[in-house]
């Protein structure tokens, strides 16, 4: 038997198809004209299994070739059927014992006892792989209930043929009294013409009783092999199991390894990328201080420019202190005539005031002796009217 979750290589020398190509290729060939029908059809990539090792697969396609189910509806039987070019690689009749078994997300199998193989399908998809093995299950119900029709039909033919066989010699006892008695009344008579008809059909009747009979035994015996061969597959598959068992553990542990490892790269690849960050903030900083460095040099260059003119600056300054001294000479001049103008100014206020007030005398005086010139006037203007 083939490692349970293992899938084989797509690239590879085909193998062989069980129970002879030339006879799976004519049975192909003549699937149409026997009536048989597609129900469903894919493309798979096709194994089997290695009949030396009963282990490893043995691609019998280089690429995905079309994998189809057909019925026979004279047979009432199913098969899956696939043909590279000329070459049929599967000719499988579904049986009810049969089981397709999911090995991985893409890949499945089935074994068939009549062609004493494995068949192995690697599908492109997982959801095509689902779609297969439901229609197998499908299929094998139908070939299941098929199979129980055609039990029940057997064992009512069986009942009816031992009736017959069981009615015929006394219908025959009864036929050799009805023929003496004819005999005495000289062989005539309707009722013995009905008697040697019915004589007939029970002759007819247990001849084909004795061919079925003959047929069920050659089915029994047919069903007694395919027993002996599903019970050695069984067997083969029950001595493989510890194998699987071990497989299963081995790959389990290989997983774990190997998940632990993945998460050791994955924080190496998280501290790779905060590295990279740092690296990147880094750069960006040498940047940074790459551009304050030109702008250093600018300033710099800027500073040795004004270091040139410096001496001429300091001769400047000196000769612009000396103006200072002048000028602050001059100030203090000027603070002596700001403050003697100040005084003369206080003392032409206080002479102001003082003619202010003066003058107020003198206008009210003088406002006096208008009053009293006005008067006058009036008295020489009263006089002369008088006059």
């Amino acid at each position: 038997m083939c490692e349970v979750g293992t899938r084989p290589p797509l690239a590879a020398e085909r193998g062989e198809p069980p129970g002879g190509a030339a006879a799976a290729a004519a049975s192909a060939e003549r699937c149409r004209d026997m009536g048989e029908q597609p129900i469903f059809t894919t493309r798979a990539h096709v194994f089997q299994i290695d009949p030396s090792t009963k282990k490893n697969w043995v691609p019998a396609s280089k690429q995905a070739v079309t994998v189809s189910y057909f019925y026979d509806s004279t047979r009432n039987s199913y098969r899956i059927i696939s043909v590279d070019g000329a070459k049929v690689i599967i000719n499988s009749t579904i049986t009810p014992n049969m089981t397709f078994t999911k090995t991985s997300q893409k890949f499945g199998q089935w074994a068939d006892s009549r062609a004493n193989t494995v068949f192995g399908l690697g599908f492109p998809s997982e959801q095509q792989l689902t779609k297969f093995a439901e229609k197998f299950q499908e299929v094998k119900e139908a070939a299941k209930l098929a199979r129980d029709r055609s039990q029940e039909k057997t064992e009512t033919s069986s009942n009816h043929s031992q009736e017959s066989g069981r009615e015929t010699p006394s219908s025959t006892r009864a036929s050799s009294v009805n023929g003496t008695d004819d005999e005495k009344a000289s062989h005539g008579g309707p009722a013995e013409a009905h008697l040697k008809s019915e004589n007939d059909k029970l002759k007819i009747a247990l001849a084909q009783s004795s061919s079925n009979v003959k047929k069920w035994e050659t089915e029994l015996q047919t069903l007694r092999e395919s027993n002996a061969r599903l019970t050695t597959a069984l067997q083969e598959s029950a001595a493989s199991i510890e194998h699987w068992k071990k497989q299963f553990s081995a790959c389990k542990e290989e997983n774990d390894q190997l998940r632990t490892k993945i998460e050791e790269l994955e924080e190496q690849c998280n501290e790779i990328n905060k590295e990279k960050e740092r690296n990147a903030q880094l750069s960006r900083r040498l940047q940074e201080l790459e551009t304050e460095l030109q702008d250093k040099e600018l300033e710099l260059e800027e500073l040795r420019k004004q270091g040139e003119i410096i001496p001429q600056l300091m001769s400047e300054c000196e000769s612009v202190s000396q103006q200072l001294q002048a000028a602050e000479e001059k100030n203090k001049d000027l603070e002596e005539k700001v403050r003697t103008l100040r005084t003369e100014v206080e003392e032409s206020k206080h002479r102001q005031t003082n003619l202010k007030t003066e003058l107020k005398n003198f206008l009210d005086v003088l406002d006096g002796k208008i009053d009293e010139l006005h008067d006058f006037r009036q008295g020489l203007s009263k006089l002369g009217v008088d006059n």
